[in-house]
């Protein structure tokens, strides 16, 4: 594959959700020729556009180019998987339409082992993963709110950064995304988990809370530490350090996030698929696999697990 990137790619965004389409409207404002799989509220994205509110700005994408097909797309040098990883049966109908010899797959997905699915269609020489520090959801279908911008962090899967790398973390940064590419992905996953696992999981386990509750109460916050450092210990089995002072500064942007509803806990009351082997049950298996035992991870995998099947009992029963 060559490792030269075109200037001017085209790029296909799978998955027009919060991320998708925050993401897929930054690049198409900075003029990229963005193209968006869009097959649920297809009709109204194509009457009102894309709208993005952040603390700072308004976007509105008018006329975004909108598919109900990756037939429809085409091939592409650059295409962004958005779509949660409970949804990753899709990518062997989805991806090959959009890949050619030189087109790369970055995938946006939370939490352990969301490369491997992609490597399996595509080959693993094609395929990059981000992890996206970005406060977003959906309010409505192309409507999304952005509570925090953050940062997006870029790597090769099995692979250090290279050239190529490079152009594409400078293709979010002239969309306005703060990015970076970076050399060791897998690290970058297991930093992202710091965050991911207590504050999505606590907020379902808790009864549904939003992270300001989870910090304000002293057991919740104890119990978040608690489970953050057991995720440090376990990266480091695998060659990971991550500092105290990562761990510290996750309450810290929390605590400027206010009443943030994370993710997870949206889809959880949506009654929609959670992440769940991805950002709990992964984790606790590959600690378990070097011997480091995370007791409050492993916990709070079992409970969320049994929320999720009494969840999805009571809507088979409506």
């Amino acid at each position: 594959m060559s490792t030269d990137f075109p200037a001017k790619p085209r790029i296909a965004i799978i998955g027009a959700g919060a991320l998708g389409c925050y993401y897929g409207a930054r690049l198409a404002r900075a003029g990229f020729d963005v193209h968006f799989l869009c097959r649920t509220g297809r009709a109204a994205v194509m009457a009102h556009g894309i709208r993005v509110k952040t603390p700072t700005e308004r976007i509105h994408i008018r006329k975004p180019q909108v598919y109900a097909t990756v037939e429809e797309i085409g091939l592409c040098d650059l295409v962004v998987v958005a779509l949660k990883a409970t949804a990753n049966d899709q990518l062997p109908r989805l991806l090959p339409p959009l890949v050619g010899e030189h087109t790369l797959v970055l995938t946006l997905q939370n939490g352990l082992g969301v490369e491997e699915p992609v490597a399996e269609v595509v080959g693993g020489r094609h395929v990059l993963g981000a992890i996206c520090y970005n406060g977003s959801y959906r309010t409505a279908p192309g409507v999304i709110v952005c509570t925090l911008p953050g940062l997006m962090m870029i790597g090769e899967f099995g692979r250090p950064v290279q050239e190529r790398t490079r152009a594409v973390a400078a293709l979010f940064n002239k969309a306005g995304v703060k990015t970076d590419a970076h050399e060791n992905l897998e690290e970058q996953r297991w930093k992202k988990l710091v965050w991911n696992v207590p504050f999505n999981g606590l907020a379902i386990a808790a009864g549904g809370v939003t992270t300001n509750v989870l910090l304000a109460d002293d057991g919740m916050r104890l119990l978040a530490r608690r489970l953050m450092e057991e995720l440090v210990d376990a990266a480091a089995k695998f060659g990971h350090v991550i500092p105290r002072v990562f761990v510290d500064a996750q309450f810290e942007r929390t605590e400027k996030m206010g009443v943030y509803r994370p993710s997870s806990l949206i889809d959880f009351e949506d009654g929609r698929a959670v992440e769940l082997e991805e950002i709990w049950g992964e984790p606790v298996r590959r600690a378990k696999s070097v011997g480091v035992p995370v007791p409050r991870l492993e916990m709070l995998y079992w409970l969320i697990k049994r929320l999720l099947a009494a969840r999805d009992n009571r809507i088979r029963k409506r």
